[in-house]
């Protein structure tokens, strides 16, 4: 052994073996695919947990089935089934084997012996002192189901099924419609229903990490002798559709539309109530559609079936796309309009390309712009520093709002009779304002005020909409709910916000949804513009509902005055015969003479003419018109029309026929020709 090998203990060499950093690996470049980084973000899509995400795959095929009906102004009809698979069915379905435990304590469910004697024993003591207060007359309360054990149990899955009578898709264009994550008809500036422009992309992708079965697709088209049928997933890494089947099949009916069909991981026992409330809402919102909602399980007591009617045949107008406004795009919006542009010049790419520039107002801005440019510019030229000299000029230049004609609100028409069919209110006031702005984009709120109703609980009930849409969740710091509850002095309208039932309605509608948060499940409270827009409308509608409120109260008391007056009609009637009966005695033996009208009457009491009853009458008849004449004059002060009105709903017509609608805010007048 060598002199330096013995010097040195095995202590040291360890000390020295600690003590030598380690070499870094080279870090590698990775990038992810669109659908990829959707996967591992899911909850950005609303996809937090199985039952959320069972949620929203209804939501999301609900929502296209909507949107395909009514791009071709079809009234829609929605069928949506949800089939509870259980995980024997399930292994079934994929050809996996049943397989026994071998290993009990391996499980996470697994129950020792202990823990066992200890819940049973915890069972018996609570059963006797049910038992005992039973025995004294006390109220018993329910017994409380046993906690879950801390793993995730036994996994249920469920087959989605969507069907609809809407436009359906072009048979080439199924598989990147459903297999290619950011890929999809709806971008543009528009009012849109989506949040993400996923739909059921980001159902299939779920469905791929939870179960790994494809996705079904089968549609028609208007004119078309087949039917397309799709099975596919999605490659994840590469965001691009796996084929497994694409054909072109008999059509065997006179449908068009789309069915989908997905499995799914999910739990329909936390989210049953959000999914029926979600339906129920949508139904609000969309009462010119029709739902067909049902669950099916194995147990036949789980089963849910519901039907929501159709209310009317008036639907909204198809939203339109349009162009952006000069304040509301961005340096990277520019150059893409530029690149997408067909205009050669300057002049005509601003007159076309934005909204709210005439070609004398395109002129004046391009002289403003500086010596570089000219009206026949080509726009193509423009180099990266004038493109930032415009982008400052829309920044600071005066522009008129952009109109709301591209918008398409559900109508104060349609919002008043989903109200009323759904909550069956016993008064509900309507109201929608006008198109405004914020930060370049065009919005319109409208709202809806109820009270009473069924299954609305006491106090505020808050529903929120965005481009027609029911908000569920993260409604605390929505701008309707803060507003709703801090911002109405509901005492002043005569409602009692803690023991009435107040249904508040609200939907805005835009071409761009300023939500918050990363699921966008509210608006925020932050924006003026909006915030003022949805007190207005609350307000107006409180201001109706206070009229009927009025009336209301004045019918009650006029009532109560009119009990009162009655309840001692008798008594007078009695007390003033006999003072009248004694008065003519008198008048008779001629102890006290009457003269004129007096002794007429008397002489009548004298001949029975004028009897108890023919009295009695007489002052009904008085306490009715006293009571009409004082309630006219209580209307003519309050300025409310002798003569009440009452909402009139005629029904549709069978049949197809020619007609011209006239629309106004509270109603449409249909003239058949």
């Amino acid at each position: 052994m060598e002199i330096g090998e013995s010097s040195e203990s095995p202590e040291g060499k360890k000390k020295s073996k600690s003590k030598t950093p380690r070499k870094p690996k080279d870090s590698v470049l990775k990038q992810k695919s669109p659908a990829e980084f959707f996967a591992d973000n899911k909850n950005i899509a609303g996809f937090d947990n199985p039952g959320k995400c069972l949620y929203t795959t209804v939501r999301e095929l609900v929502e296209n089935a909507l949107d395909s009906a009514e791009s071709i102004s079809k009234l829609p009809i929605v069928e949506i089934t949800i089939e509870e698979i259980v995980r024997s069915k399930f292994n079934s379905m994929i050809g996996l084997a049943e397989h026994e435990r071998v290993d009990e304590e391996l499980y996470d469910d697994f129950e020792s012996a202990k823990a066992r004697e200890k819940r049973l024993a915890k069972e018996a003591r609570i059963q006797e002192i049910q038992a005992k207060n039973a025995n004294l007359g006390k109220k018993v309360k329910e017994p409380v189901a046993s906690k879950a054990m801390k793993g995730r149990g036994e996994t249920s899955y469920y087959r989605v099924t969507c069907k609809d009578n809407g436009k359906g898709m072009p048979h080439d264009d199924i598989p990147n419609m459903f297999g290619r994550v950011l890929s999809g008809t709806k971008y543009g500036l528009k009012q849109t229903r989506g949040k993400f422009g996923l739909g059921a992309k980001m159902a299939l992708i779920w469905s791929k990490m939870s179960t790994g079965l494809p996705i079904e697709i089968t549609s028609s088209m208007k004119g078309q002798n087949y039917t397309s049928f799709c099975r596919l997933d999605i490659d994840i890494h590469r965001n691009i559709p796996h084929i497994h089947v694409h054909e072109k099949q008999d059509k065997k009916e006179r449908w068009h539309g789309a069915e989908i069909q997905i499995v799914i991981e999910g739990n329909w026992t936390t989210y049953r109530s959000k999914i029926l409330h979600y339906m129920r809402q949508m139904a609000v919102i969309t009462p010119y559609a029709e739902f067909l909602f049902r669950f099916l399980s194995d147990a036949p007591d789980k089963n849910v079936t519901v039907k929501f009617a159709r209310r009317t045949d008036i639907m909204p107008p198809v939203p339109l796309e349009t162009k952006y406004h000069p304040s509301a795009v961005d340096l990277l919006l520019i150059k893409r309009l530029i690149a997408e542009t067909s205009k050669q010049n300057l002049l005509q790419f601003l007159q076309h390309e934005f909204v709210n520039i005439s070609k004398s107002h395109a002129e004046r801005l391009i002289g403003e712009m500086g010596p570089d440019f000219s009206h026949k510019m080509l726009v193509k030229s423009l180099t990266s520093q004038q493109i930032v000299r415009i982008h400052q000029l829309f920044r600071q230049a005066k522009f008129d709002d952009p109109s709301g004609d591209c918008l398409s609100p559900a109508g104060e028409y349609n919002l008043r009779l989903g109200i009323i069919k759904e909550l069956h209110p016993d008064m509900v006031a309507t109201y929608s304002g006008s198109a405004q702005v914020f930060e370049g984009h065009p919005f319109l709120v409208e709202a809806g005020v109820s009270v009473g109703g069924k299954d609305v609980k006491q106090g505020v009930n808050i529903f929120r909409f965005a481009n027609r849409i029911p908000l569920l969740f993260e409604q605390g710091a929505d701008v309707v709910t803060r507003t709703a509850l801090k911002r109405i002095n509901w005492n002043s309208y005569k409602i009692n916000q803690a023991q009435d039932k107040i249904g508040v309605f609200v939907s805005i509608v835009s071409t761009k949804i300023p939500f918050k948060g990363t699921g966008k499940e509210y608006i925020g409270d932050d924006i003026s513009e909006i915030a003022a827009a949805v007190k207005t409308s609350i307000q107006q509608c409180c201001t109706q509902l206070k009229s009927k409120i009025l009336k209301r109260i004045q019918a009650r008391e006029q009532q109560e005055r009119k009990r009162n007056l009655s309840k001692f009609v008798i008594w007078l009637n009695g007390a003033i015969y006999d003072v009248l009966k004694e008065m003519s005695h008198l008048h008779a033996s001629k102890r006290k003479r009457y003269t004129n009208e007096d002794a007429e009457v008397l002489n009548k009491v004298s001949n029975h003419i004028i009897t108890r009853e023919t009295l009695g009458e007489k002052l009904a008849q008085h306490v009715e018109q006293v009571d009409y004449e004082m309630a006219l004059e209580y209307a003519t002060q309050s300025g409310v029309n002798e003569e009440p009105r009452e909402n009139i709903y005629i029904q549709t017509l069978e049949g197809e026929s020619k007609f011209v609608d006239f629309q106004s805010p509270v109603f449409v007048f249909r003239l058949f020709q």
